[in-house]
């Protein structure tokens, strides 16, 4: 297709060059029936402004913000975070940087330290991970007032308004995860649900929705099978959390099948590894080194999977298209929802974007 110049504009629409670029850069000084001429010519010469040669000229600098909770290696913040980093990489030529903050989870003042201190640097735009929705809605609540747009990640909080969200569905990803464990499991007497708590609470709002999920499918179609809780502190170490499986173990000898619902399958997995337990599996979230290496030896069943990388990728691609390019977007992407087993976790592609 030929380019149309700005010149060819002008004479279609019998105004000066001066005037078409005052309207395509929606700038003052434009009458009426100018501004008319120029987006009636603008229509009829079907006209696609080049967006990215505009972003590219007006050679502005971009700081974008990412909140995320602090985390260990080889775990879903670090797919994100690798998602965060190519997004960066794709778009270098148009000046964008991308700072990351950690704060601490189940702690509000760690989030409200973590969140002035991004405001203090005036951002174009955040990403959030969510802490419970009150003192989110404090952040979320002078983001609209200073008119900053911000993502949302892993948790979706449709009432505080956020410019899009990128993740699962929770409840329906619970659902399928009950599911597909009972195709393995269907037969058992009781299975056991492994969560890691702080304070009484489980690590995040979108484990406990998938719980919700769980639940409903068990209610609805096993509802005889017994889903007994484990529940383990949030930081512990090896040993206690060994003490406290083998315990389990012992004391619930008919159990061959447990879930959980976060990314730490591996500690039961690799646990069940060290003690030779072959006849007991657990199923669980997320393509960490640890888990597929569970799910590899047989002491795992299935993990979902959820592109963090893409999700991380997503999020800075998403602030880029809508302020730098100007473009609307896409508000709710609700990432797949994907199985894997010892025989497909080898294909699984956790950069394919």
């Amino acid at each position: 297709m030929e380019k149309i110049r700005i010149k060819d504009i002008a004479e279609r629409a019998g105004v000066s060059v001066g005037t078409v670029d005052r309207v395509l850069h929606n700038r003052p000084n434009v009458s009426a029936p100018a501004r008319e001429k120029v987006e009636k010519a603008l229509k009829e010469m079907e006209y696609q402004p080049n967006v990215y040669a505009s972003a590219l000229a007006y050679n502005k600098t971009y700081v974008f913000y990412a909140l995320i909770p602090q985390h260990e290696s080889e775990a879903y913040w670090e797919e994100i975070e690798q998602g965060v980093q190519k997004a960066i990489e794709v778009r270098r030529d148009f000046n964008i940087n991308v700072k990351i903050m950690y704060y601490e989870r189940f702690n509000n003042n760690s989030f409200i330290d973590c969140y002035t201190q991004c405001l203090a640097s005036n951002p174009n735009g955040i990403i959030i991970v969510p802490q419970d929705i009150e003192t989110t809605k404090q952040f979320t609540d002078i983001l609209h007032e200073q008119q900053i747009p911000f993502v949302m990640l892993d948790s979706y909080m449709p009432d505080l308004k956020p410019l899009s969200f990128f993740g699962q569905d929770s409840f329906c990803s619970g659902y399928f995860a009950a599911k597909m464990l009972m195709l393995i499991a269907s037969n058992e007497k009781e299975i056991m649900l492994f969560k890691q708590m702080k304070d009484g609470k489980v690590t995040s709002k979108q484990q406990v929705n998938r719980e919700v999920g769980f639940r409903h499918y068990m209610h609805d179609h096993f509802p005889q099978i017994k889903i007994t809780e484990l529940c383990v502190p949030f930081k512990g170490t090896r040993s206690e959390y060994d003490a406290i499986l083998k315990e389990f173990f012992e004391q619930h000898p008919d159990t061959h099948h447990c879930i959980t619902l976060n990314s730490k399958a591996h500690i039961v997995g690799e646990f069940l590894l060290r003690n030779n337990m072959r006849d007991i599996q657990i199923m669980g979230y997320d393509m960490v080194a640890k888990n597929a290496e569970c799910l590899r030896q047989g002491s795992m069943s299935f993990i979902i999977a959820q592109h963090g990388y893409q999700q991380g990728y997503s999020c800075v691609d998403t602030l880029f298209k809508a302020i730098v390019l100007k473009k609307k977007v896409q508000p709710v992407n609700y990432m797949p929802i994907e199985l894997l087993t010892k025989e497909n976790v080898d294909f699984y592609r956790r950069t394919q974007l």
